[in-house]
């Protein structure tokens, strides 16, 4: 291909790599938008999984006949950081240039020197899409890291629902407050944040409010109210349900519990009926997975360590009791001592 004859370094090969990703982002296939900036697909893996690789490409040995020559370079490089053009992208000029009734190179050939001049970068004033996860926020103890969204919740209209607003401790899983509402609305979760911030006497500036990108969650008033107590918003990427993985995994153990009702709710209070005898359920009786089987109300209160502790013990005196069914350590029972919102490296706890 026309790109094999450039050799790249890290610096440049991170640009590539981050110039394919923005095209993907916005909807591109891999093998295209490799094809434009002449790169085989093979090559992208390779750089992806090996970032620091050196590259060992030689290209070709002598200048095709037909390549450019200086003065167009030249002509094509001032082209594009020209004031007219410094907002397009190759294939944009190009058929910019074709509506102007001119063609200097092809869209491949001007990507190859952009990369070769280190041009490829965003290079208009505004503010590039990027696809990158939101900001870590790490729990080391209850209240400090919070998460919080809206579900539906079945009536006997069709297009008609009941929500469920919830909130959710991070770190103890604990659900620290929650309403059913007819409407989805800033007002009432602004006041269930309030609400929820007075009951768990958490200082101003202490926790951090992660949600969706849904109206509710960027209101103004929702935002104001985040401002008056100190909390500190956290949004995930728009449409990606993974960055707010804590209220959804809380969704989804609520609505596969063997007593979620197969018929809608009637009415709203008996929605809030069976959503407050979850949450006792939930927080009080559910021996959570993530937390090493303790009840979310267990750890959020500090009773976790005995518990624990006491497990520990059992399982130290059934080894000592049949050391010949034991090859080595017996069951971590240590607590969960730090949890990851988003991590950076893709450890949630340890």
């Amino acid at each position: 291909m026309g790109g094999r004859g450039v050799r790249h370094g890290a610096e440049e090969r991170g640009l590539v790599l981050a110039n394919i990703a923005e095209a993907i982002v916005a909807g591109a296939r891999l093998k295209a938008a490799c094809r434009v900036v002449g790169l085989d697909v093979r090559t992208v893996q390779r750089w992806r999984k090996a970032p620091d690789l050196i590259d060992q490409r030689t290209g070709p040995r002598q200048r095709q006949q037909h390549a450019l020559d200086s003065a167009e370079e030249t002509e094509i490089i001032a082209l594009v950081t020209s004031t007219e053009f410094i907002g397009l992208s190759p294939h944009q000029l190009v058929a910019k240039l074709a509506d102007m009734g001119i063609y200097l190179a092809s869209e491949a050939t001007i990507y190859r020197l952009m990369r070769r001049e280190r041009l490829l970068r965003h290079r208009d004033r505004s503010k590039p899409r990027t696809g990158r996860r939101p900001r870590e926020h790490v729990a080391r103890g209850p209240n400090q890291v919070w998460a919080w969204d809206i579900t539906y919740l079945s009536t006997e209209v069709r297009g008609r629902f009941w929500y469920l607003y919830s909130i959710i401790d991070v770190w103890s899983r604990k659900l620290i407050g929650w309403t059913v509402q007819d409407v989805q609305s800033e007002d009432f979760a602004a006041k269930l944040v309030d609400e929820a911030c007075r009951r768990e006497h958490v200082a101003y500036g202490h926790v951090v409010l992660h949600a969706d990108n849904g109206k509710p969650m960027k209101g103004r008033t929702m935002l104001a109210k985040l401002e008056e107590l100190g909390v500190v918003p956290s949004f995930s990427r728009p449409r990606v349900s993974d960055d707010n993985p804590f209220a959804e995994a809380l969704f989804r153990t609520m609505k596969y519990r063997p007593n979620f009702p197969n018929r809608p709710f009637v009415t709203i209070d008996s929605a809030r009926r069976w959503v407050a005898s979850f949450v006792d359920w939930y927080n009080e009786d559910h021996q959570h997975s993530g937390i090493r089987f303790v009840t979310p109300s267990e750890r959020h209160d500090g009773r976790e360590t005995k518990i624990l502790e006491q497990r520990h013990r059992v399982y130290l005196a059934a080894r000592e009791r049949c050391p010949r069914r034991w090859t080595g350590h017996t069951r971590n029972w240590n607590p969960i001592a730090i949890v990851r919102l988003n991590p950076e490296h893709g450890l949630g706890q340890n």
